[in-house]
């Protein structure tokens, strides 16, 4: 079918030029080869001097390769630099397009947040903020949005109907905040934003898609739909998320160093990029048209965990976006945009499993016809985030081998002469200190420049604590980052395994709060790497001391990971960092409008509708409760009353739910007509004629919930 956006996109002047984005790119990725090469062919020239044995060729192999990763990364921040030096006029920005503009937008947007198994009261809370700040800036007449649940918690079903429907009436937003849950959750999130897009999509040019974490400002929100709407060529715009509310130490790590490093990988980024960039799967305006005429997702070949569904979407929607000749360009200046993270390295670690899949499948992708070169970066880099773990093992099992062999043999190695030697006139241990301290430089140049730049900027040093606290906090963050990298090598290449062995992921609901990782539960979660360290160690020292020194950080990350695992996890260690302002972000000291919206967001509670309460909570409610039940039996769809619905509802009347299934109790609640003739009959029929549990939930309406105010 003939897309009618299509002449005008084409008619429209590229925002950047093919050929200076083709000189960005050239300069970028020939520094990126130049530098690796470089080095490769020193450690060669090191290998040669030292007498090549067979491991060194499989090292040098790998060493090209995680070297490629190693520059690619510190050039992001090198370049992202040099951006930031340029000032912001000269930086190439998308959202320039929306400078100045005013007035009310051309056309209508959704809002979709997709849930799973969520803390109902907490995620229309963000929503509650996101609406409030939209309407701040006279907008929100443009704005629809819907809350998509795959929930498959029932209690939590029904937990979430009453929060949708106390926010709307609290913010007068029926016909404006829309709820629906799918009966069957087919192929996941993706599979959830594929049936609002087809279903509601054609109303809307554009949906801003979030996670049920993630917070966005409105003004923020209204600037990105202007950018939209100015610029036909753009399919999706995405932003870069801060991190915020991280209680756990691990989760003020992970935020700190996003808010202090990330904004020059972001710029180095979109240097290169530009208007091949990649969608992150939330806080991203997509264009509803092309998305749903390209944007399908098309079922792997085999099963999982290599095959069938395409788990992490958001890369492959942005590569089919590109090759359609459609825009996805980073907003790498939007500051209004948030999401949280996992609270524990388990939790992290849990989640980057089902990542780990998602990423590895787009083996299948990379090498497609017709895909642009920044949609194979952009597919490579996500696959290398998993696989460069193995390959990183890899690397240090064979040089322990040869270590080891050296050592073992007692043999003397044959000094060769080398280039470095005749041109440079160093020995084989000066040359081996210049490649570590290279690689180390790469390694950290980064994160000296990044807090340079800190200090040197006086809001900036002032939004982080000041020079101190931003001094502590950065030194910390490497430090405990360097322990925990091991830790998560050892994991990330036993997912990789997992994978390959034929073991596909499930689908979990993400753990956003807790009080922390059990001793007994890291420990047997980092069994084996902690075991694996202790072993390597013995190895180490029967090589010798030198060997072993040169190990320790390795060695020490996966001996210690299940301390450290549980010591990151705590949040009174969080909070008692927060009151130095130890990894403190400008966030957390200085909270923006739209987060102190959301905490102060009560919306979505009110006792006169309430699934919660201990006696009557959930599926209960759903049927106790007069309210609770009028809410639920209105969502549904019109039906008959079977003898078999009957005789169902009858006998959940009279044994009680829990001796029902899941499904059978899902029918239960899917059926409109049963749920009413079971509310009629526990609030009608003797205490004998039912199950306890009903008398026991009607017995609570005779007693006060707010105990306290009669003290």
């Amino acid at each position: 079918m003939e897309n009618p956006d299509l002449p005008v996109r084409e008619t429209t002047a590229p925002f950047f030029s093919r050929r200076r984005t083709l000189l960005r790119r050239t300069l970028f990725f020939g520094c990126v080869v130049v530098i690796n090469l470089l080095s490769s062919l020193w450690l060669a020239d090191l290998f040669w001097r030292m007498g090549f044995q067979k491991a060194h060729y499989p090292l040098l192999a790998i060493f090209v390769i995680l070297n490629g990763l190693l520059v690619l990364g510190s050039l992001h921040a090198i370049f992202g630099a040099f951006e930031m030096l340029l000032g912001r006029k000269r930086s190439v920005r998308i959202t320039q397009l929306a400078d100045g503009k005013t007035g009310p937008l051309q056309n209508r947007h959704a809002v979709v947040i997709p849930v799973y198994n969520e803390d109902s009261v907490r995620v229309c809370a963000r929503i509650e903020a996101i609406y409030r700040s939209i309407e701040a800036t006279g907008n929100l007449e443009s704005f629809d949005f819907f809350i998509l649940s795959d929930t498959r918690d029932l209690d939590l079903w029904v937990m979430e109907e009453t929060s949708w429907t106390n926010l709307c009436r609290r913010l007068g937003g029926f016909g404006r905040i829309y709820y629906r849950r799918r009966k069957t959750n087919e192929n996941r999130k993706a599979g959830n934003i594929g049936d609002f897009v087809r279903t509601w999509g054609g109303g809307y040019e554009s949906m801003l898609v979030l996670d049920a974490d993630s917070l966005m400002d409105g003004a923020d929100i209204v600037k990105m739909t202007r950018v939209m709407e100015a610029y036909p060529r753009l399919g999706i715009l995405q932003t870069p998320p801060k991190l915020i509310r991280g209680a756990s130490v691990f989760t003020r790590l992970q935020q700190f160093a996003m808010r202090l490093y990330g904004p020059l990988f972001i710029r180095g980024l979109n240097y290169w990029q530009l208007s091949g960039g990649s969608y992150w799967g939330h806080n991203a305006l997509i264009r509803m048209k092309p998305f749903s005429e390209f944007c399908e997702l098309p079922a792997l070949p085999g099963r999982e965990p290599f095959g069938g569904r395409i788990l992490s979407h958001d890369f492959v929607e942005a590569a089919l976006m590109v090759s359609q000749g459609w825009e996805v360009w980073l907003a790498w200046d939007i500051e209004g945009t948030y999401e949280e993270a996992p609270p524990t390295l388990v939790d992290h670690l849990i989640r980057d499993r089902r990542w780990c899949q998602g990423n590895l499948q787009h083996l299948w992708l990379i090498f497609a016809r017709k895909l642009p070169f920044s949609v194979r970066m952009h597919l490579f880099m996500g696959i290398m985030a998993y696989l460069g773990s193995p390959l990183w093992f890899l690397f240090l099992a064979l040089g322990t081998w040869v270590a080891w062999d050296r050592y073992s043999s007692e043999l003397s190695q044959l000094p060769f002469e080398s280039y470095a030697s005749r041109w440079f006139h160093v020995d084989g241990v000066q040359q081996s200190l210049i490649l570590t301290a290279v690689i180390f430089s790469l390694l950290f140049l980064p994160k000296i420049l990044a807090v340079t730049g800190a200090i040197l900027t006086p809001s900036t040093r002032r939004s982080f604590g000041g020079m101190i606290p931003l001094l502590v906090g950065s030194f910390f963050e490497t430090f405990v980052s360097m322990l925990l990298a091991p830790c998560i090598m050892a994991a990330h290449t036993m997912m990789v395994i997992s994978i390959i062995l034929g073991r596909a992921v499930g689908w979990g609901n993400q753990n956003r709060e807790t009080d922390g990782t059990a001793w007994g539960d890291a420990f047997r979660f980092h069994a084996v790497q902690t075991t694996l360290g202790l072993l390597w160690t013995v190895i180490a020292l029967k090589i010798s001391l030198t060997f072993t020194a040169w190990m320790i950080p390795i060695l020490a990350g996966l001996i210690f990971s299940a301390p450290v695992s549980v010591w990151t996890s705590r949040s009174r260690y969080g909070r008692a960092l927060a009151k130095r302002k130890i990894l403190s972000t400008p966030e957390e000291l200085n909270p923006p409008s739209v987060i102190r919206l959301a905490d102060a967001a009560t919306a979505a509670v009110d006792p006169a509708l309430d699934a919660t309460v201990e006696a009557r909570r959930g599926i209960i409610a759903a049927v106790v409760d007069p309210y609770v039940n009028g809410v639920h039996v209105s969502l549904l769809d019109l039906s008959e009353l079977s003898k078999a619905d009957e005789a169902l509802a009858e006998r959940c009347l009279q044994e009680g739910p829990t001796e029902l299934s899941k499904s059978e109790l899902s029918e239960l609640l899917y059926n409109g007509p049963a749920m009413l003739m079971m509310h009629r009959a526990v609030w009608l029929r003797s205490a004998e004629a039912i199950h306890g549990i009903w008398t026991q939930a009607v017995d609570s309406y005779r007693r006060r919930l707010d105990l306290s105010s009669m003290i």
